[in-house]
């Protein structure tokens, strides 16, 4: 075979800790590429400006939040595997940043763009900070990922490299390659009759040198690395290695009769922040599959790739892929941190404890089950202390149920659940009027939302496919029950998606309840999205509509309880806060003494404790176990707390753009225990940080944990 063994750049699972010291050679030329990226004299401005500005940058408080996520995945106090996951969160975090964020700031920087936005900074400026920022937060990401797979090598899991193997394992692996691995791949040279291919988003490549006749320069060839179809972590007995380092190890086997002179990883990441024109659009399913299909050939934003890769690779990379030496990412590997989150590797000692959620018994001994129980009262689940499951029950007894008449539901993301989806086309077929409102345009879901449309047609289901021009991002489901006294309505309202995966994993709020009141409200929603009827809502606000209205109301009633000299203050908890109006109205209500206390887990554009303008508010952060995506608005009125909870986060897109729900709280026992809840996790110190008004998180010292809290309240120790 004339074949030779490649010299490949492939990153270790477990390398070596890196060196402590650079030389000064080093250390010059990482300064001057530093000063050269940062723009030198563009930096200072575009800092002072930022600092001015009563805003904070969106996009650098994006980062500020993955940066407390990389946090975790550097906790000791956390477990191996679970770093590991961290760590592949921050990954996968950064992925969507660069293809939608980022990406975005490309667009304004192209459409020429030189009005600052609201936080002072131009959007070349943005851009100047986000890439100095990243190249850092990438190495930091990739070296927390090694320091977990060392530890886990170190706690028996045996993870490896080719290289390391013995002449049995090498012909063991050699036969697993051949039969479940060359057959997948497809070798692409580039020369004058083959172009250069198309790299896919997120793709992982190596690039391969091909020895050429004497005098010529060497060929290029491209290999995909075909993580999704195969898995990143190859499981060869009881060894585990990277799939790019078997190929790599294996490269020569592809190109039998050509010398194999090098191979390099290297991974892509482009725009996929494509914009879909509804009104244009006769068949909105048409348009959204044929936008998903434009989508993959977006703009590439970023280059990763490992470290040692010769400049004359890194120079045709860059040219063909049209990439500025500032988009490109040099690192030690594994790239790709994303690709780690599912390691094969079941050792129940290196990660969390399992945790079971408590499912409440709604059914009772009546005959009428949960229509008994909510007849009764309203029900409250705090998911995922509480199971998920009684919300799958409540619709499958609706399903079942011949009293049932009709279920109407809004559906964002709906992952892969069987019993969903199920229950649904149960009611369809039962003869039941199903009404599913799914949202097409749900970034990143659209093909699993459009396969559940047509699987919901098919049953009978009226399928509505959203209002045009926003995105009907309310977690809102209708049963309507023929009853002696006449119809009821009976409703769930929460903050979480209808997903069984994500409310194992995310901390959200429902509410299950038979209120007249509340079911009226729900059913003018659903006339005002399914036939454009107008709508009045007794309790509920909803976006576009009256949401923002409705909150600048209740703080400005605040502010006027605070000027009075009554007990005036606001405790709220959303993921993100960035629309510029509603950080205006709190700096007001701040300026009259309202004490504001506010969760924020991800962006925070506002800046508090600035003396005359947020002295009053303060801005925690909190991270753990789970993701904390819950949205609790609590006002207290002067003495009597209302309480609301809903699907919108305090941004524009939420607010203008979005079909959003906010419901109030109406018992007092409930009411009591959301202020139990925001209080828990106020008085949090494991996954705490408060915002300074510089913009910098600041790391709260201790171990007490709400969620740990909240667990043991539903699991008594």
């Amino acid at each position: 075979m004339n074949t030779v063994s490649a010299e490949v750049s492939v990153p270790a699972q477990v390398p070596e800790a890196p060196a402590e010291k650079k030389t000064k050679a080093v250390r010059r030329t990482s300064r001057k590429a530093r000063k050269a990226a940062e723009g030198g004299r563009l930096r200072t401005l575009s800092t002072v400006a930022n600092r001015e500005s009563r805003f904070l940058n969106r996009e650098l408080s994006w980062l500020a939040f993955n940066e407390r996520v990389l946090s975790e995945a550097r906790d000791v106090r956390n477990p191996p595997l679970e770093r590991l996951k961290y760590a592949a969160i921050c990954g996968s975090n950064l992925d969507e940043f660069f293809m939608v964020r980022v990406a975005g700031v490309h667009r304004q920087i192209a459409a020429g763009v030189m009005v600052p936005g609201p936080d002072g900074l131009l959007p070349r400026e943005t851009l100047s900070l986000v890439r100095e920022r990243t190249h850092g937060m990438l190495r930091e990401i990739e070296k927390a990922a090694r320091h977990a797979l060392r530890e886990l090598q170190d706690s028996g899991v045996r993870l490896t490299r080719v290289a390391d193997l013995g002449k049995r394992a090498r012909a063991q692996l050699r036969e697993h390659y051949l039969a479940e691995i060359q057959p997948v791949l497809t070798p692409l040279v580039v020369d004058p009759s083959h172009p250069f291919p198309y790299l896919s988003n997120l793709s992982l490549n190596l690039g391969v040198l091909l020895g050429a006749e004497k005098g010529e320069a060497p060929d290029f060839a491209r290999v995909k690395i075909p993580v999704g179809v195969l898995p990143r972590v190859v499981a060869v007995g009881d060894q585990l290695l990277m799939l790019e380092d078997v190929i790599a190890a294996h490269i020569g086997e592809l190109f039998k009769g050509r010398r194999v002179l090098r191979a390099h990883l290297f991974r892509v990441t482009r725009n996929t922040d494509y914009e879909f024109e509804e009104e244009e659009a006769e068949d909105l399913l048409a348009t959204i599959e044929d936008g998903l299909r434009r989508r993959r050939f977006g703009s590439a934003v970023r280059l990763e790739v490992i470290r040692d890769t010769p400049q004359d690779i890194l120079d045709f990379l860059r040219e063909k892929l049209r990439l500025a030496a500032e988009d490109l990412f040099m690192l030690e590997g594994p790239l790709g941190t994303a690709d780690l989150m599912g390691l094969p590797v079941s050792r129940p000692d290196l990660a969390y404890p399992d945790f079971t959620p408590a499912v409440a018994d709604l059914d009772g001994e009546e005959e009428d089950g949960i229509f008994d129980t909510l007849g009764r009262g309203d029900v409250i689940l705090h998911h995922p202390y509480d199971s998920f499951v009684n919300v799958l029950n409540f619709l499958e007894e609706a399903a079942r149920d011949p009293q049932v008449l009709a279920i109407k539901q809004t559906l964002y993301r709906t992952g892969d659940d069987a019993r969903l989806l199920g229950a649904l086309r149960m009611a369809a077929e039962n003869g039941k009027q199903v009404v599913a409102m799914i949202e097409l345009k749900a970034r990143f879901d659209e093909q699993r939302n459009i396969s559940w449309a047509r699987k919901l047609e098919r049953a009978g289901a009226h399928v509505v496919y959203g209002v045009a021009g926003l995105k009907t991002h309310a977690k809102v489901s209708m049963v309507v029950r023929r009853e002696p006294g006449g119809l009821r309505r009976y409703v769930h309202i929460g903050t979480g998606n209808y997903n069984a995966k994500t409310a194992r994993l995310y901390t959200d709020l429902s509410l299950l309840s038979a209120d007249t009141e509340l079911g009226a409200d729900v059913a003018e929603l659903f006339n005002h999205l399914t036939g454009y009827a107008e709508a009045e809502y007794t309790h509920l606000l909803v976006a576009p509509e009256t949401a923002r209205s409705g909150f600048e109301a209740l703080l400005e009633r605040e502010a006027e309880h605070a000027r009075a000299g009554r007990e005036a203050w606001a405790r709220i908890k959303v993921n993100q806060l960035t629309d510029p109006g509603m950080v205006e109205a709190l700096y007001r209500a701040s300026e009259a003494g309202v004490k504001v206390e506010m969760v924020i887990r991800g962006v925070c554009c506002l800046r508090p404790g600035v003396p005359g303008l947020s002295e009053h508010i303060r801005v925690r952060s909190l991270l753990g176990r789970y993701l904390e995506h819950a949205r609790v608005y609590a006002f207290g009125n002067g003495g009597s707390p209302e309480v609301y909870f809903g699907s919108a986060d305090w941004m524009s897109r939420n607010l203008d753009r979005r079909v959003e729900v906010i419901a109030p709280v109406l018992e007092d026992r409930h009411r009591d225990a959301f202020l139990k809840i925001l209080a828990t996790e106020w008085t949090d110190q494991r996954g705490s940080w408060e915002l300074r008004s510089d913009g910098e998180y600041e790391k709260e010292e201790g171990d007490r944990s709400a969620q740990q809290t909240f667990a043991d309240a539903r699991h008594p120790l």
